[in-house]
């Protein structure tokens, strides 16, 4: 397992620059005991390669690491379904103890053979880490027999977050993948998306406003991807990195190798969609797209705000408390204050200290940071903020169900796409059609024996 130490002094990140030199040394918060609750490395690594659809993903490890894998995710592709089906080796105790080495190895011969993918991404977990599989010499091997590219990503569960296995899934590309191939041809207006994982369909949600503008989506890292265009990254003229620091360690990288400027941005409600689209057109640096891009920024803004108006009228003040965690948590924020609603509380527990500043300033001094929203947070937060709907993931439900508070899904496991400008509007309908559903005025009437 390679030194952590890189992935906690990230140079390009704007917190770290402000620390003093003794302060910057120390890096960011290191991994402590219980750290990967909620998401482990593993998870986060296999969260942001996954999504690379016609490469075949092997999880090394038992079988319980590999999850329920149809479907485990809200990712969509038009590609293929090999990220939805689920390869592992299944260890066992005879594997703990003379090495699951071999396993490995005739695992990746029988899924090259069987499925005939462009690449492999092999996922090393806890208990192959501790006995010390080495998975960097069996993919090389492999590798070199196969004539194909079986790429080791070192994420045991056990060395951090998820937010830490999005680094490193992010460093595997940069090692081993991008820059690979060339693409077929490029154009002056040739972008990546770095952190986009088409949940939901949300790519496709922006993808046309890019199409409108004659801009080039070349790779998106990694939703609704195949290993071909990510390999072909380095001929971006532009990175824009979707809402997360995680995958900035990357954009950091590829700019000092390649030289690609990139950006922070967000797809998340109207304000941020037409930012993200003027720093494209800016870093692009041509005058004539930046003025066509102003003139769609117009068009959509309008359109969207008129067909927003009824909407808006019914979820005006309407108090709306968000557990999502990470990055959701402050792009979503400001998403539905767009939309006239109060948000009365944040989950901030997976997110980083950066996240919980701009969450802070977007809430002003009622809201409220939840650094543990348990269930018993949950209920005792519902009364005390007269809580209207709750925006979360699934594992929230029944809590909300339970309280008679209207609950959206606004997780990983969603079905609808909320990005880009007909996002919002698509936000808007559910959360109307969740708070005033019937069921909820219902649910608060004494039942028939009470009468």
């Amino acid at each position: 397992m390679r030194n952590l130490e890189e992935f906690f002094l990230e140079p390009a990140c704007g917190l770290n620059l402000e620390k003093s030199e003794k302060e910057r040394k120390k890096g960011c918060s290191k991994p402590q005991p219980g750290s990967a609750s909620g998401g482990c490395a593993f998870d986060g690594a296999q969260i942001t390669l996954l999504p690379i659809a016609d490469a075949v993903h092997i999880v090394h490890g038992p079988i319980a690491c590999a999850g329920n894998s149809w479907d485990n995710r809200g990712t969509r592709s038009s590609i293929s379904d090999y990220y939805r089906m689920g390869f592992t080796t299944d260890m066992k105790a005879m594997d703990v103890i003379h090495g699951g080495e071999r396993k490995l190895y005739n695992a990746i011969i029988e899924a090259v053979k069987k499925y005939n993918p462009p690449a492999v991404f092999v996922y090393q977990t806890c208990v192959p880490a501790m006995i010390g599989d080495d998975i960097v010499s069996v993919c090389k091997r492999a590798s070199e027999e196969l004539g194909l590219p079986v790429i080791p990503v070192e994420s045991p569960g056990f060395v951090g977050s998820k937010n830490l296995g999005n680094k490193l899934a992010g460093d595997a590309l940069f090692k081993y993948v991008i820059g690979t191939k060339e693409p077929e041809y490029t154009t002056p207006y040739d972008i990546n998306l770095l952190g986009e994982y088409n949940i939901a369909g949300e790519l496709w949600q922006v993808i046309p406003l890019f199409r409108e503008l004659g801009i080039r989506v070349l790779a998106c890292i990694t939703g609704d991807a195949n290993f071909y265009s990510v390999a072909t990254a380095h001929r971006a003229k532009v990175n824009m990195v979707v809402c997360s620091k995680a995958l900035l360690s990357l954009a950091r990288k590829m700019e000092e190798k390649y030289g690609i400027p990139y950006f922070e941005g967000s797809f998340y409600g109207i304000k941020n969609t037409s930012d993200a689209l003027r720093n494209i057109a800016k870093l692009l640096g041509d005058q004539e797209l930046i003025e066509k891009t102003e003139r769609l920024i117009a068009q959509k803004e309008e359109e969207t705000r008129r067909k927003l108006e009824p909407y808006i009228e019914k979820l005006r003040g309407k108090r709306v408390l968000i557990n999502t965690g990470g990055v959701k948590s402050w792009s979503m924020v400001s998403q539905v204050q767009e939309l006239g609603m109060v948000v009365v509380g944040t989950s901030s527990k997976k997110s980083t200290k950066e996240d919980k500043e701009r969450m802070l300033s977007l809430l002003g001094d009622e809201g409220k940071l939840i650094d543990d929203p348990n269930p018993k947070e949950l209920v005792k937060l519902f009364r005390e903020l007269k809580v209207d709907v709750l925006m979360a993931g699934g594992r929230s439900k029944f809590v909300a169900i339970k309280e008679g508070i209207p609950f959206l899904d606004t997780n990983q496991e969603r079905i609808k796409p909320y990005a880009g400008y007909d996002g919002m509007i698509i936000l808007a309908q559910e959360l109307v059609r969740t708070i005033y559903s019937p069921v909820f005025e219902l649910y608060k009437e004494a039942p028939p024996w009470q009468y």
